[in-house]
Formats: structure tokens, sequence, C-alpha cells
């Protein structure tokens, strides 16, 4: 599973906002697709500048993810270690091409349902809830020293 932290949290939720305003969506597309999308959103790279870099690997995100290693320097491993650093794993990033995290799709507004890899409001809704997921996990990593409940309860009592 996904390392929990704001910054997937917001690059999902980015990534979903950005689909639902319209920006170009084609599964079958690199640059375009369900990792594509959310690449563009944690790079600085174009639909056009990614689908060139992952051509220099071969297979989709899922193959892409599986084989690469950092060592190699190919422009494909920018891609894969940008998406690594942001928290996922390369079953990860296989889940999110393909949509079939069972974890994700048991918290499915609704609830669990299988989606379609290539459908807009799938991947919409899939993101959100992976984002919704993961957010939830980071409160829960939260600590709160005990003296700051003991500092505030006194306090309260004291206005009551």
């Amino acid at each position: 599973m996904a390392h929990p932290n704001l910054l997937l949290v917001d690059a999902l939720r980015s990534t979903a906002a950005r689909l639902k305003n319209g920006a170009h969506y084609a599964w079958g597309n690199h640059g375009a697709c369900n990792c594509g999308n959310l690449l563009q959103v944690v790079t600085a790279l174009s639909q056009e500048e990614i689908l060139t870099y992952a051509h220099s690997g071969i297979g989709e995100w899922t193959e892409l993810a599986e084989d690469f290693c950092p060592a190699t320097n190919a422009p494909v491993s920018l891609l894969i270690t940008k998406l690594q650093q942001i928290g996922l794993t390369p079953t990860d990033i296989h889940n999110l091409e393909y949509l079939e995290d069972r974890n994700v799709l048991e918290h499915l507004p609704g609830g669990f349902r299988w989606l379609k890899r290539n459908q807009r409001e799938d991947v919409i809704v899939y993101f959100e809830t992976f984002a919704n997921m993961l957010e939830e996990q980071v409160i829960d990593l939260i600590e709160i020293p005990a003296s700051l409940f003991a500092d505030n309860y006194n306090e309260v009592l004291q206005t009551v």
C-alpha cells in the first residue's frame, strides 16, 4: 500500500479535479492516462513530454513500474522515481492504472463495485477515494502529546 502523506493526497485530489474540469484523458496514451495525468500534476512535464519519456521503456505503466531500476538513468526512470517519491509503490502504480486496489474499491461511495480503467468518471472517484483513505491514515499517524490534552482540559474546566 502507498505510504500515506499529504503530498500524495493533494496530488490525487488535484488530478481528480483536473479530470473533472476537462483535462485531456485517453487511457491508451501514457501521457494522458491515469498515471500520465497524475504525473502532469506532480511534475512540470506536459502530456507530450511524459509520452516521450514513457516510450523510452517497454510496456504499460504496470510493466514500467515493475521493470524499474533506479540505476539505469533511462528517461522513464525519472517518471517512476517521481511516482515513488510521492509515496507510491509499483503495485500502487498498477492499481492506479487499472483501478483495482480492492481496499480502495471497498471504500467507494455507495460501496464496493468494479470500475472501468478507461472511464474518466471512474478514474475521478477512484482517485478521490484513494486520497480520502490516505488522508485518514495520515491523521491516524499524527501523535499529539498527552501534555497538550492535560493543558487544554484544565483550560476547558476553568471556563465552565
